[in-house]
């Protein structure tokens, strides 16, 4: 994907009137499993998250395990699964909450976690 790159960082998407950053909402979910480390459900729960790329306001979609870095104080890697998406805006994010596949991906998957953890996150 190209892009010109901005003094902070951003990008502005080609073919956009309005030249605005693309990208300011950044949402990120880690997951606990109810079964940590059985790898049928962390898979379940990998296709679940993979299904919520069908959803327009998700400019980005990456969604990962624990990277089996170095161990450090600082590195919190006791999750099973977490996930990342990119939104415009507040309101594309709040879209995204509302959007049938998003209820559709909670009603299959909420059985696999324990335990979830959101950040949300715009530019400072």
């Amino acid at each position: 994907m190209s892009g010109v790159a901005l003094a902070a960082g951003a990008a502005v998407t080609p073919g956009r009137a309005d030249a605005r950053p693309a990208g300011n909402v950044r949402h990120q979910v880690f997951f606990w499993l109810k079964r940590p480390g059985h790898v049928g459900d962390r898979d379940a729960l990998v296709a679940g998250l993979k299904t919520l790329s069908v959803i327009p306001q998700i400019r980005e979609l990456h969604v990962g395990v624990p990277a089996g870095t170095e161990q450090r104080d600082v590195v919190d890697a006791s999750f099973d699964v977490s996930e990342l998406m990119v939104f415009d805006t507040l309101a594309d994010q709040k879209s995204y909450q509302d959007h049938p596949a998003h209820h559709a991906f909670v009603a299959a998957c909420s059985p696999l976690w324990a335990r979830v953890v959101v950040y949300d996150s715009v530019p400072a």
